[in-house]
């Protein structure tokens, strides 16, 4: 049942969807309330002044250590990693900070399945909640996407589900936060623009097992050596998903494909079929092992074969993963926004059928450009932009086709549009984060779809 903060002040660090969710929820259980983002663009002043307007306060452009010392705790908004300066401040060093998930899972009353990895938690973390929708069971998508935890926490009554997709970030402090069923899809290096080294990034998604019990259903990649081995020890049911080989033993639990078909086994002794790859409206081989993942979740949870059928027919690429926004003039363009690490974008060139422009660049995060490399089989040419682009040129040039555009984000489109032929792919997978020129990924995205439609 909700508990009660009446007579507890807490602190809120970012004023984003998340932030103001958990203020929000602070509020609506009686808490007082400092919210502080250090930027200070309409946006956050917005969402401050709805702070203000619900009774608690806030402010941005910076933080006041005075009065978040005084909270009994801090929660961090998504985007606040852990290593922030901000919280390095002697002011605050005593105060507990929390992310905002686990903040909102002390007031949620439904199961969690909770999704991490470097790539496809968005994707997968949209596919369960479609799978159980489709066979009429009330799950929403919360945490890192749609929803924040916090409303989710508020609602009246709450979903049978929630299905949160966890950064990192999110996941580095928890300590109650408990997911019935747990998804690791894969692991890379990625978030070195913050991490020390990828090996405590690593540290940080491995807390995703920090409560694990008997009861706890693991559903891990058997074919990432990395990710099928970080749960350790930690008690529960492991569940092994795989594309491109068979299972260990026929006692194995999990999901894998044979001859085209989506076969899963989540008990000893009964394998089902919940489907095609061929039917899957989800592009690359990837999202064979994503489809798995999710089917074998939403079993476990509940859903019919028939539904989990159903709804991996109808599934649609999520906004900003290979989601292709048009075909122009014989140019198919995609949008791969959400490709913000080399991986990421690694799986995205792999899965071209057609001779693709690559557009790369946007604010650097770390990782060598040379790690694409293998990959480009299919990439005619490489179009460099943004803050990384002098990086990514240094990195390619000579060992494969790169060419730099400097200038607005909409130099960049016009010419790819130029240099594109009938036939090719123009792929925005940018292997950086948006934030030299957006506000997020998102908005990086939306803009490349729109200038791409412009076309027509």
């Amino acid at each position: 049942m909700p508990r009660s903060l009446a007579g507890e002040t807490v602190g809120v660090l970012g004023l984003a969807r998340s932030g103001l969710a958990a203020a929000r929820l602070a509020r609506s259980r009686g808490a007082a309330v400092y919210a502080s983002d250090a930027g200070d663009s309409e946006l956050a002043r917005q969402a401050a002044e709805q702070v203000r307007g619900m009774g608690g306060d806030a402010e941005t452009g910076g933080h006041d250590l005075g009065r978040l010392a005084a909270c009994a705790r801090i929660v961090l908004s998504p985007g606040i990693p852990p290593t922030a300066k901000v919280l390095k401040e002697e002011a605050i060093r005593g105060v507990p900070t929390i992310p905002e998930i686990e903040f909102a899972y002390e007031q949620l009353d439904c199961p969690v399945i909770a999704i991490t990895g470097t790539n496809g938690k968005t994707t997968v973390t949209g596919l369960i909640e479609h799978l159980l929708r489709a066979d009429g069971v009330d799950a929403v998508a919360g945490g890192n996407i749609g929803t924040a935890l916090s409303e989710l926490a508020m609602r009246e009554p709450q979903p049978a589900w929630a299905v949160v997709e966890c950064s990192s970030f999110q996941l580095a402090g928890i300590d109650r936060f408990t997911p019935r069923i747990g998804i690791l899809t894969n692991l890379a290096p990625d978030h070195l623009d913050w991490y020390d080294g990828v090996e405590d990034y690593y540290a940080d998604k491995a807390r995703l097992f920090t409560n694990a019990s008997a009861e706890s259903r693991w559903i891990l990649n058997a074919e990432d050596e990395r990710a099928r081995t970080l749960i350790g020890d930690a008690p529960g049911t492991r569940l092994y998903f795989r594309v491109e080989s068979a299972p260990a033993s026929e006692d194995e639990l999990g999901g894998w494909l044979s001859a085209g078909e989506l076969l899963i086994r989540t008990e000893p002794g009964r394998t089902e079929r919940v489907g095609d790859a061929a039917d899957l409206q989800i592009l690359g081989p990837h999202n064979v092992a994503n489809a798995l993942a999710a089917a074998l979740a939403a079993r476990l949870a509940g859903a019919s074969v028939q539904g989990i059928c159903d709804g991996l027919r109808t599934f649609k690429a999520p906004e900003h993963r290979l989601e292709p926004v048009g075909e122009v003039d014989g140019v198919l363009w995609i949008n791969d926004s959400k490709a913000t690490n080399i991986a990421s974008t690694r799986v995205a060139v792999r899965g071209m059928t057609r001779p693709t422009v690559l557009l790369l660049g946007g604010k650097h995060k770390g990782e060598p450009y040379t790690e694409l490399l293998p990959d480009l089989a299919r990439v005619r040419t490489i179009i460099a932009y943004g803050e990384a682009a002098p990086t990514i040129v240094a990195d390619l040039e000579g060992r494969a086709p790169v060419e730099r555009v400097d200038g607005p984000f909409e130099a960049v489109v016009e010419h790819a549009r130029r240099i594109a032929r009938p036939g090719d792919a123009v792929l925005l997978s940018p292997a950086c984060s948006s934030f030299d020129m957006f506000r997020n990924y998102e908005e990086r995205g939306r803009r490349f779809a729109q200038l791409a439609r412009e076309g027509a």
